[in-house]
């Protein structure tokens, strides 16, 4: 089963998918934080094959949620009225974890996403 991995920002957006086999985590893409960005993560759904949408949440480390919680919950719910399934998994730390790894650069929120997709890949994977 593919599945796409989110790590959605104010501004943007960055989008991340598994391989063939759903054991890699691939950074794709970022996208801008507009109106067509429902669109455009469904059609990718499709272009990527993937069947769930893994998104970051966004927590304090006292496990409380930070301000942005709010428009991910939303951006989540719009998903799943357009039919998809959403998964929320802990994301403290992954954009720091994507800027240690390759510095900063303009692809640093698909690879935060990509952190966010292996995590999960590896936590329910046991």
């Amino acid at each position: 089963m593919g599945l796409l991995g989110i790590d959605f920002g104010e501004k943007r957006v960055g989008v991340a998918s598994t391989d063939e086999s759903g054991v890699f985590a691939l950074p794709r893409m970022v996208l801008p934080n507009d109106e067509h960005l429902l669109n455009h993560v469904l059609k990718l759904l499709k272009k990527f094959g993937a069947e769930k949408i893994i998104m970051g949440e966004s927590k304090n480390l006292d496990g409380t949620p930070n301000p942005i919680n709010k428009d991910i919950n939303k951006f989540a719910e719009d998903l799943r009225a357009a039919g998809v399934e959403v998964v929320l998994h802990n994301e403290v730390f992954t954009s720091q974890e994507a800027e240690r790894l390759q510095g900063k650069n303009s692809m640093i929120d698909a690879s935060a996403a990509a952190i966010i997709l292996k995590s999960y890949i590896d936590t329910y994977n046991r």
